[in-house]
């Protein structure tokens, strides 16, 4: 590899795990249609696992942004901690205060800098409450991100399928979850998100899980935690049969994309779980609520027609579903009777 300093290229997303997730097809295929260069990827120390099976080419440094990394002095720290790289390229990813000011002490040096175009005009325009036109898709975000990378001269391919190949098996399953039997098929069922306005009403997603579980069929497994998820979840999974909550398992991440990496499908909400599906090539069935595809956060290769959502003419009201309902009532979920999820599962099956 000709390593020369001209040739590193630091990759800056902070953000939250969906958000990094999206970037990795992108950002595996980059690295491998280009050996010759090394790829330093920085990011929040909580999401450093979810680079699984990166490319020989590809590091990833961990940003500590609640302690040696906050705030100014911190970026500095950050800055300094890098700076033996000498890197040739900046590919910011985030475009907030903490990317734009890394990349100025980079651009400083002599790096070029390049940065992400979040669509923020377009996207307010979405989500305006008197939209005065028809519902148009925005720009996928993975698609902004390869579009950064090309900026700076660097070739991007769509041949991205999963994490998992013949070179990088996926592991073994935990030594507590059973075989599949014949003819079982496998199903994730990830019902929060961090945003009300994204979550399908608890009431009817226990209504699915019910139904799935009378057809003997399935194997379902419950994705989530934290103190207000996992009692939910683990109650769910001592009344129905054949269902097995996940939460509190605390399996890595390499363990928990080789087990969504079995599932037939995964069923989502608009959050991190159905991009974890994406990168293992998992058909996902999306449910959106406040938020919508059209602003550009479908998972990668996921198709369209497994979306579900109602039609209002409200939607969508947020980017990310951290706004207030203007109606008081999230139609938006409420208007989705488990019926119609079911009909897609069943097709997919």
């Amino acid at each position: 590899m000709n390593d020369t300093p001209k040739d590193n290229v630091l990759i800056v997303r902070f953000s939250a795990l969906g958000d990094v997730a999206m970037t990795i097809p992108v950002v595996y295929e980059v690295c491998r249609k280009h050996p010759e260069r090394r790829f330093v990827f920085v990011t929040k120390k909580s999401v450093t696992g979810i680079f699984v099976n990166p490319p020989a080419n590809l590091s990833i440094f961990s940003a500590d942004t609640s302690a040696r990394h906050k705030g100014f002095k911190g970026i500095w720290r950050l800055y300094r901690d890098l700076r033996e790289e000498k890197f040739g390229y900046v590919i910011d990813l985030h475009d907030v205060l903490r990317s734009r000011i890394l990349g100025l002490l980079w651009r400083m040096c002599g790096a070029r800098c390049f940065t992400l175009d979040k669509g923020r005009k377009e996207k307010r325009q979405l989500c305006a409450p008197d939209k005065k036109s028809v519902l148009k898709p925005l720009k996928g975000s993975i698609e902004r991100y390869a579009d950064v990378f090309r900026k700076a001269g660097f070739e991007v391919t769509t041949e991205f399928r999963s994490i998992f190949d013949g070179n990088h098996p996926a592991q073994p399953l935990p030594t507590d979850i059973e075989p599949r039997r014949d003819e079982e098929l496998w199903m994730g069922i990830a019902p929060f998100a961090k945003h009300q306005g994204k979550i399908y009403p608890i009431h009817r997603t226990e209504e699915l899980v019910k139904y799935l579980s009378e057809q003997k069929r399935y194997r379902i497994f419950l994705m989530g935690g934290g103190s207000t998820e996992t009692p939910i979840l683990q109650a769910w999974a001592e009344k129905y049969p054949g269902v097995v909550s996940l939460a509190g398992k605390r399996l890595g991440f390499p363990a928990e994309l080789s087990l969504i990496s079995r599932m037939d499908m995964v069923v989502s909400m608009d959050s991190a779980n159905m991009h974890l599906a994406s990168l293992v090539g998992v058909p996902v069935i999306s449910i959106w609520g406040q938020t919508h595809p059209y602003a550009g956060f479908l998972g990668w290769n996921q198709a369209s027609a497994n979306i579900v959502q109602c039609d209002l003419p409200c939607r969508p009201c947020s980017i990310f579903g951290n706004r207030p309902c203007r109606r008081g009532d999230y139609a938006c979920m409420e208007q989705i009777p488990p019926s119609v999820i079911i009909k897609r599962i069943e097709s997919l099956s």
